[in-house]
């Protein structure tokens, strides 16, 4: 199961870094978006979004979206392993375990979400 977890931590850690070493590269050039671009197609192209602010916060709210679902369907399955538990001691352990990184996992989901649409916001200078 570690080796599970450090396999996909890792993945995760190479997948995000190389996103976010790619957006940084666009401060050096013309941008995300160049003056010759059409913003209609741009705006078609990503569902709407016209701002490369925008189209990010709506990726990560989408991720979090999802990773939120699943710790929420992790607290449901720890709280079945502890309700038919019975006497059995290590099944309880097992779903109290899985209960409390479920709850710290949302914790961090609805923190990194704070986070996200603050530092977005800050930037674009509005509220977020």
């Amino acid at each position: 199961m570690k080796s599970l977890i450090k396999k996909v931590s890792t993945g995760l850690t190479t997948l995000v870094g190389s996103a976010l070493y790619g957006y940084t590269v666009f401060a050096q050039g013309t941008g995300f978006l160049s003056p010759t671009d059409s913003p209609g197609r741009i705006s078609n192209a990503t569902g709407g979004e016209a701002s490369a602010r925008n189209l990010v916060l709506t990726i990560v709210n989408f991720f979090l979206g999802f990773l939120g679902l699943i710790a929420v369907l992790m607290v449901i399955y720890g709280g079945v392993l502890v309700l038919t538990a019975g006497v059995n001691a290590d099944q309880a352990g097992k779903g109290k375990k899985i209960l409390s990184f479920a709850a710290i996992g949302i914790i961090i989901i609805l923190l990194s979400f704070a986070v996200v649409s603050t530092i977005l916001g800050a930037a674009s200078g509005q509220d977020a």
